[in-house]
């Protein structure tokens, strides 16, 4: 087994538009991305624009996205969040205020008792980001 999980993000006609946030956010290079349109894949009509895959990377931090052809749920499921351990209090901080654009403060960016300034924020996508920068790298 490789030493990486890439998480793969679906959503509902924006996959493009997060490639470009998290792309330019997180410092990735678009490996690649693919409409329905452009594979040869049966396409609901309509969702031709939509993407069917798009893979970013930096190091060994990777994200794929696409999109569904299924109707969106009213009450979105999610059940995991994605963890950024950070280099620097000002990268965290950085993350912290941009993914808080357009998105929800689920935890106040804080000192916390293992050490750490920790903050959790679900993002304009509906996804959520647990920051973490651990103060004893300083």
């Amino acid at each position: 087994m490789k030493e990486c999980i890439t998480p793969y993000l679906t959503f509902y006609g924006r996959a493009k538009e997060a490639a470009v946030f998290y792309s330019d956010l997180f410092g990735m290079e678009n490996l690649g991305i693919q409409t329905y349109g452009e594979a040869d894949f049966p396409t609901p009509e309509g969702a031709e624009e939509f993407v069917i895959h798009c893979h970013l990377k930096r190091g060994s931090f990777q994200l794929m996205l696409a999109d569904s052809t299924e109707p969106q749920p009213e009450v979105p499921v999610r059940s995991i969040s994605l963890v950024i351990d950070c280099d620097s209090e000002e990268e965290l901080r950085r993350l912290y205020n941009a993914l808080l654009d357009e998105g929800r403060r689920i935890m106040e960016l804080q000192e916390t008792f293992w050490g750490a300034i920790y903050a959790k924020v679900e993002d304009r996508f509906g996804f959520t980001w647990d920051l973490n920068y651990s103060k004893d790298q300083e």
